[in-house]
């Protein structure tokens, strides 16, 4: 079982996904009171903090094996003023701290793509200054078949430096939808439309404003399944070599 920090939780895309692929989600940390109020409904018994700049790693019961999150992408996303180190919401130093103090095996991180030119080097350079081995994939919501492109950053590292970028892209689907090097199953259209469309979606939540607000800064679950799913394919396979 792998412990999992979700930090920037949103209302627990990336929490959902590695749950589906066997882990476990021992805190969230989601500044938003809408978004907590959702959290707190799918996962009751898991400790929720409000803000990442008071929380520390000292404050988690358990082991850290996995820290997740999408920080907050205004700084860099083109809808903006892009305005990036100089925006109050430039929030990766805080997420960098809890990698620092706690360091767990892996780190997912995700965000839109106008972070490359912006903070992805600086991102990179601190992970691999703390002795991680980092890969950087541009991965389209609709590689799962969502039905809507969303281009997203996501980073993944891993603490023990070695190399998995060939194996870890095998795991995301080609444009046929197939999955090279892998069993997991072909998301179809239909597991997309059980609900009517995003603005009337039968969730029985009043506040059409939050939701639209929470739904559009999740992440679609099925990515982080799938890295998790290679996550523990990959230490399998590590432990059977040794």
């Amino acid at each position: 079982m792998y412990n999992v920090l979700d930090l920037f939780s949103g209302i627990g895309g990336f929490s959902l996904g590695l749950t589906r692929a066997g882990f476990n989600t021992i805190a969230f940390c989601e500044i938003d009171k809408y978004c907590r109020s959702i959290l707190k409904n799918h996962w009751p018994d898991v400790p929720i903090f409000e803000d990442i700049k008071s929380m520390s790693s000292k404050d988690i019961n358990g082991t850290i094996d996995v820290i997740t999150g999408g920080f907050p992408c205004q700084p860099f996303s083109v809808s903006g003023k892009r305005r990036g180190y100089a925006d109050d919401r430039f929030l990766w130093p805080e997420m960098f701290r809890i990698i620092q103090e706690s360091h767990p095996r892996w780190v997912i991180c995700e965000n839109v793509p106008g972070i490359i030119n912006m903070a992805l080097d600086t991102v990179l350079d601190d992970l691999e200054g703390e002795s991680y081995e980092t890969e950087t994939f541009i991965i389209p919501a609709c590689s799962v078949n969502a039905p809507h492109r969303r281009d997203r950053v996501w980073i993944v590292a891993h603490s023990i430096g070695q190399r998995f970028k060939k194996r870890i892209a095998s795991s995301i689907p080609d444009k046929t939808g197939h999955f090279a090097g892998t069993d997991f199953k072909r998301i179809t259209a239909s597991e997309w439309i059980t609900q009517p469309g995003i603005c009337h979606r039968n969730d029985g939540v009043s506040g059409r404003v939050a939701r639209l607000k929470a739904l559009g800064n999740s992440v679609v679950p099925y990515i982080p399944e799938i890295i998790g799913m290679f996550i523990k394919e990959y230490e399998k396979t590590k432990k059977e070599i040794k």
